[in-house]
């Protein structure tokens, strides 16, 4: 299920709400059984060639401040590092923020790239990029990398669960791009209420249900069967149509249900709505989703950075930390890879409004679990976090990392519509083997 992408003047997006508010009628409850505790799940990840099975992908949208989060820099003049300062963590010689508390419980699980580069310095350009391994361009939308990733490797999940979920993305997320809308994110707009109007309207029986169901098929047989094959808006209404019908009697809703979670879970990660996101990315892989997106918003520090990042980092350390944890002791960190991401970094050199504004230059991401070799920091900025010194990465170069350590072929042409090639890696994007495990 696909909700994003444009069925001539009705979206993907608007489709959803109204089959959901005339169509969804299931109560949750029940006890589906975890897809990772099943017989297929073991067959499916012995056979499988990549060690990352799933991905959960926490992306920090507005550009977060590398040198207070994960490229510190306590020997910078104060101009440049705030009055923030730099903590150890479990790896010798490894230092983070002093907001990234719990998460330095954690280093030895990840790998930090300090080296990232980009020419893309605005938000909706720069999101783009990181998402599609492309700049934007008019002309055609790319796909995102879940949407690569269903297009590379069938999804194996059997069932009604969609293989790839956004959680908190709004309505810019690029999705299934030029791809069959089949490949894109069911949309999740609020953690904590799951999927919306999961009910049928009331007054209405099951019987009667059935009956539209029938009647719509009989009135739009004809057109179906003159356009269905060919017009992609109309098969992505179809898909879309029989995708959530089955989704809404199936017991597998329960998967998006965050009061099944207990009160100890809830706890480990947090109160705020970007907490809730990151527990239902869990819950989710714990039910074999195999990518989910979570965002979180508000980055964009260009005034008062330092009374931000008091406020917003905790939440990021606690939910990250507690992720990283619950995989751990469930055993799905060895088939998860876990992916902090974000458009760009922020100027070093603090303004004086006491910000940091936007900065392609220099920035950090974060690689942890499968497939990656834990204590590791790939590249190095400068003295003061402002230019990249050694092993500079591009954004191709890290998506093409994300496909290695999920066993996909970054570099695999797969062609648009209009018959272009595109990969997963971008033009020349090349995984960062030195991290891979």
């Amino acid at each position: 299920m696909n909700p994003h992408y444009q069925l001539d003047d009705l979206s993907r997006r608007g489709f959803l709400a109204d089959t959901a508010r005339t169509a969804f009628g299931v109560t949750l409850g029940g006890a589906a059984a975890s897809w990772f505790h099943s017989a297929e799940a073991a067959q499916t990840l012995a056979q499988a060639k990549g060690k990352a099975k799933n991905v959960i992908y926490l992306y920090m949208s507005g550009g977060m401040t590398h040198i207070d989060t994960f490229d510190p820099k306590p020997e910078a003049p104060v101009e440049y590092r705030g009055p923030l300062k730099a903590i150890s963590t479990n790896v010798e010689g490894i230092q983070l923020g002093q907001h990234l508390v719990k998460t330095a419980k954690h280093a030895d699980k990840m790998a930090i790239i300090r080296s990232m580069n980009s020419t893309q310095g605005a938000h909706a350009q720069g999101k783009y990029h990181v998402h599609t391994s492309y700049t934007q361009r008019a002309s055609i939308t790319h796909p995102s990398l879940g949407a690569w990733a269903n297009e590379l490797d069938p999804p194996r999940l059997q069932g009604t669960l969609p293989p790839y979920v956004t959680i908190h993305a709004g309505n810019q997320h690029t999705g299934a791009g030029f791809f069959e809308p089949t490949a894109g994110p069911l949309p999740v707009g609020d953690a904590m209420q799951g999927l919306q109007n999961a009910k049928r309207r009331s007054g209405i029986s099951e019987e009667a249900f059935n009956r539209q169901i029938a009647l719509r098929a009989k009135l739009d047989a004809d057109f179906t069967g003159r356009f269905g094959k060919g017009q992609r808006s109309v098969r992505a209404y179809n898909e879309m149509f029989s995708s959530a019908v089955n989704l809404m009697t199936s017991k597998d809703l329960e998967a998006f249900d965050l009061s099944k979670e207990s009160k100890e879970a809830h706890l480990l990660y947090g109160e705020e709505k970007f907490a809730k996101g990151v527990l239902l990315a869990r819950r989710l892989v714990q039910y074999g989703v195999r990518f989910v997106e979570v965002e979180f918003g508000g980055f964009d520090w260009h005034a008062n950075n330092f009374t931000q990042a008091d406020e917003k980092l905790p939440i990021l350390d606690q939910a990250y930390a507690a992720l990283l944890h619950d995989l751990e002791i469930s055993g799905l960190l060895d088939s998860t890879l876990v992916v902090i991401a974000t458009e760009f970094g922020r100027t070093p050199k603090i303004d004086d409004d006491a910000g940091r504004n936007h900065f392609p230059k220099a920035f950090s991401f974060v690689l942890a679990g499968a497939g990656i070799k834990g204590g590791t920091i790939h590249g190095q900025t400068d003295e003061t976090a402002s230019n990249v010194v050694s092993k500079k990465t591009s954004i191709p170069d890290f998506n093409a990392t994300i496909a290695a350590a999920m066993g996909l072929p970054h570099d695999q042409v797969l062609y648009s519509p209009n018959r272009r090639p595109f990969k997963m890696g971008g033009k020349t994007g090349a995984p960062i083997t030195e991290i891979l495990a």
